[in-house]
């Protein structure tokens, strides 16, 4: 059995990493002292496999319900190792998602909130100026990767990148980003090639290469993000398949094959080189799938929407060794959490830089049950343009207006900042989140919001306040009645 204990290796937060600054003769001296130290431990220390899709739903696993998509080698993952049904992503879209999971930081210190820094949406619907932000995760943030490499971890990225600059520049030995290949258009090489497969590829090039050190791969896929692109090999398949009552998808159910087939080629290369039972899996998504193509039930909401269904993400451990096979946790985790964990898991010391998540290694060793009733947050101080079809957002026209969360417990808090409207539910009771509770549990309310107040000041959270000149409140109501009438509500 494997497993690792930090102060067996390096004693936590002991020294301060930052590998974009001048260090101190003190300070390059115990990085030295570190690297030394990692040294030691390399063999002994184990591979990573983090594959990490995008938009891919809460249930569009076959092992989350999914009726449709045929997901095996992923089932058989989630089953070898312990499953939580309460993960989160930071962000219900792409870019202020992962800058979330790279930094260990929640959004209001990072500053990416939206994908680019142009307002979304038609601006005589926008009641407030946004908060633009920046697209750049910044230099001055050290990640996990940039740790891992400083524990003498060989790193590479696959697939999406998404936060401007060079991922070398950030903690990747190897960056091979899925926009970057020559000729592709999306899905689609030059040559017929299909995207998923290349990225599972070279992923497993890179894991060859790198049998005889520790490693970290983040196999970070552009699948399943639009534009949906079958894989064509596979479309008879899913067209000849009866539909499901949940998913129905034909070509979303080649592009999920597709990641799926990719993974269990990994878990054979990983055994014919005798390292699958020192390589820990992680599975996790970016944010909630895309409305149009697939569907969370029982959550509301989708891609775009801080309601559950746009936030809540398929995650899993798989650990040989240590996660005891068909474990399911309960526990709310969140993307930040990831930072810490990967860190603990490889032995290797926690940066001196505000972290926001917990390891979430005592929970997977079973040392550990619960976090207690621990808040966890999110802020989008932006909008988001509906989907031309939508059906589960708040109104009409946008997916998401400004807008911050909490969720401690059972409950969850959202605060609309544009009308400072509050929503509390229960989710036990209530995971499709239909019944607000803010006016039959004004106590839990306001405790709730305390502590989102609370942690919006702590974290200097950027509030919109600037009402937008441009804002037409007729225009608003006519078009958000269009909108309602075109579908008879």
């Amino acid at each position: 059995m494997l497993s690792f204990e930090l102060q067996d290796v390096i004693p936590m937060n002991s020294i301060s990493i930052n590998l974009h600054r001048r260090y101190t003769e003190s300070v390059g001296c115990l990085l030295l002292l570190t690297v030394l130290s990692a040294c030691c431990y390399a063999k002994d220390r184990p591979n990573i496999l983090f594959v990490y899709l995008d938009d891919f739903g809460w249930r569009d696993a076959g092992y989350m319900g999914s009726d449709f998509y045929e997901t095996p080698h992923i089932d058989t993952l989630a089953r070898e190792g312990m499953i939580f049904q309460d993960a989160y992503s930071c962000a219900a879209n792409c870019a202020p998602a992962r800058a979330c999971l790279l930094s260990g930081q929640y959004t209001p210190r990072h500053q990416i909130f939206n994908v680019g820094t142009k307002p979304r949406g038609k601006a005589k619907h926008r009641r407030l100026i946004p908060i633009s932000g920046t697209d750049t995760l910044s230099p001055e943030i050290v990640t996990w990767a940039e740790v891992l490499q400083a524990s003498v971890y060989r790193t590479g990225i696959f697939g999406k990148w998404h936060l401007g600059t060079d991922p070398k520049t950030q903690g990747f030995d190897v960056a091979v980003e899925y926009n970057k290949l020559p000729g592709f258009k999306g899905h689609f090489g030059p040559n017929g090639e299909y995207l998923a497969d290349v990225l599972t590829d070279q992923a497993i090039d890179f894991i060859k290469q790198s049998k005889d050190e520790p490693w970290c791969v983040f196999l970070s896929h552009f699948a399943v993000h639009t534009p949906l692109q079958a894989k064509q090999e596979l479309l008879s398949k899913y067209e000849s398949k009866k539909p499901g009552k949940l998913h129905n998808h034909v070509v979303m159910a080649t592009m999920i094959q597709a990641v799926d087939d990719g993974i269990g080629r990994l878990m054979t290369v990983l055994n014919q080189l005798k390292i699958r039972e020192n390589t820990i899996v992680l599975f996790f998504s970016d944010n909630g799938g895309y409305g149009p193509a697939t569907d969370m039930d029982p959550l509301w909401g989708y891609k775009g929407t801080y309601f559950e269904g746009g936030i809540r993400v398929p995650f899993f451990v798989n650990w040989p060794g240590v996660i005891e096979p068909g474990t399911i946790s309960l526990e709310p985790i969140i993307g930040v959490d990831l930072f810490p964990t990967i860190c603990e898991m490889a032995g290797a010391p926690l940066p001196h830089q505000p972290l926001d998540g917990r390891s979430i290694v005592p929970l997977v060793q079973g040392k550990q049950e619960s976090f207690g009733d621990r808040p966890i947050f999110w802020h989008f101080p932006a909008y988001l343009e509906s989907y031309s079809v939508y059906s589960e957002q708040r109104d009409p026209l946008f997916r998401s207006r400004p807008v911050s969360a909490v969720r401690v417990g059972d409950f969850k808090l959202m605060e609309f900042i544009e009308d400072g409207h509050i929503s509390l539910f229960n989710l036990r009771e209530d995971i499709r989140e239909r019944n607000n509770l803010a006016g039959e549990l004004p106590e839990k309310r306001d405790e709730l919001h305390r502590i989102l107040k609370e942690w919006q000041h702590d974290l200097k959270a950027p509030m919109p306040t600037d009402l937008n000149p441009q804002y037409n409140a007729a225009a608003e109501s006519q078009a958000i009645k269009r909108a309602k009438t075109k579908k008879n509500l």
